[in-house]
C-alpha cells in the first residue's frame, strides 16, 4: 500500500481550513473523495436559524461547496473503497471505538485506502486504529 508522496487525498476538514494551511503541509496535487462533498453539502443545510449570522454562514458553507465542486473531480465510493471500510470499521472496533460515530471518516479513509493515496487529515484521532490500512498524514490546525 505504497501512497504516492505528490499526491494525496485531504479530509474534509483540510477543505475548510485550506485557505488557513500552509501549501508546504499539502500534497502538491490534492484529491477528495465524494463523502468529502456530502459532508460539505449537508454542512450547508444543517446551519439553524434564518438570522443574519446564519444567512451569512449558509453562503459562506455554500460558497466552499461550490468551490469545491468546481475544482475537483472526486473519487467515488466504489466497491473496493465499500471493502476497505469493512475491514476498517472492523479495526476501529477492535481498538475499542466506535465505527458508527465515524461513518463517513472512515469512507473517506477507505476511499484514500482504495486509490493508493495517503489520507491528509487535521483530525488524526479521527483515524486510530487504521494503523496499517492506510498512511495517514496529520496537518497541524491552524
Amino acid at each position: 500500500m505504497a501512497a504516492e508522496p505528490t499526491r494525496g487525498l485531504v479530509d474534509t476538514n483540510v477543505l475548510i481550513l485550506r485557505h488557513l494551511l500552509s501549501a508546504e503541509s499539502l500534497p502538491e496535487e490534492l484529491a477528495i473523495s465524494a463523502v468529502s462533498l456530502a459532508e460539505l453539502s449537508a454542512g450547508v443545510h444543517l446551519v439553524n436559524g434564518n438570522d443574519p449570522d446564519a444567512a451569512r454562514e449558509r453562503a459562506a458553507r455554500l460558497d466552499l461547496l461550490q468551490r469545491v465542486e468546481r475544482e475537483f473531480e472526486p473519487f467515488s465510493f466504489g466497491t473496493d473503497a465499500a471493502r476497505r471500510f469493512g475491514r476498517m470499521s472492523a479495526a476501529v472496533f477492535a481498538a475499542g471505538r466506535t465505527p458508527r460515530r465515524r461513518v463517513a471518516d472512515l469512507m473517506i479513509a477507505a476511499t484514500a485506502a482504495a486509490e493508493g493515496l495517503a489520507l491528509y487529515t487535521t483530525n488524526p484521532d479521527d483515524f486510530l486504529g487504521l494503523d496499517g490500512l492506510v498512511a495517514v498524514v496529520t496537518i497541524e490546525r491552524p
